[in-house]
């Protein structure tokens, strides 16, 4: 039968780990050139980007790491690299117009991943995939609660244009230099968890 306890406790991790609240400054800096329509589609692409992206390794992740010989903490440097880009373009306004203009690709790369779909995402995943313990209902309460994490996600920056509207042009200005600077720490953090995970391996 469907498992309560499972779904909360899954659900409850995605979305710490994804933190919708923590991502709106980020998504207001990306898609500050953006009109209301675009910003709503890249919200919207972003949150089934990252879906398709984490469902895909709850179900073969193991099989595609061990396949290319990836580890996770391979997955979080390499991560961490992508989102110090990411950061250096916010804090500096470099590339902004270009990246604004294409709302399909701000929801791929780095909102869909690996803000939303990364290492810490994806491996709480196949942790729950492996709680299910090869149950039906259990696989069905898992995908379920990632259906809920990602909805959540999506009503999250679906309104974020509320917010943008009560700070102006200014105050996004302003959020989106201190999203970089925050998106920078994050970067250099899971750039440093993955390091020393692999040196403590050696």
């Amino acid at each position: 039968m469907f498992d309560p306890q499972l779904f909360v406790s899954t659900l409850l991790t995605l979305f710490v780990i994804l933190d919708p609240p923590g991502l709106l400054p980020v998504f207001l800096g990306l898609t500050r050139g953006m009109s209301i329509e675009a910003r709503r589609a890249s919200a919207r692409n972003a949150a089934v980007v990252a879906f398709g992206i984490i469902s895909t390794f709850a179900v073969f992740g193991r099989f595609i790491l061990a396949y290319l010989h990836i580890t996770i903490e391979a997955l979080q440097v390499s991560g961490g690299l992508l989102l110090l880009l990411v950061a250096m373009q916010l804090l500096t306004g470099s590339g902004e117009n270009e990246a604004l203009e294409s709302g399909t690709n701000i929801a791929i790369v780095p909102l869909g991943i690996p803000l939303l779909a990364g290492p810490g995402s994806i491996v709480a995943m196949m942790l729950a995939v492996e709680a299910a313990q090869g149950s039906l209902w259990g696989y069905v309460t898992v995908g379920a609660a990632l259906v809920a994490a990602m909805v959540l996600v999506w009503v999250f920056l679906r309104f974020a244009g509320g917010i943008r509207r009560v700070l102006r042009e200014s105050g996004t200005v302003l959020l989106t230099r201190i999203a970089g600077m925050l998106l920078a720490a994050i970067a250099v953090q899971m750039l440093a968890d993955g390091v020393l995970t692999f040196l403590r391996q050696i």
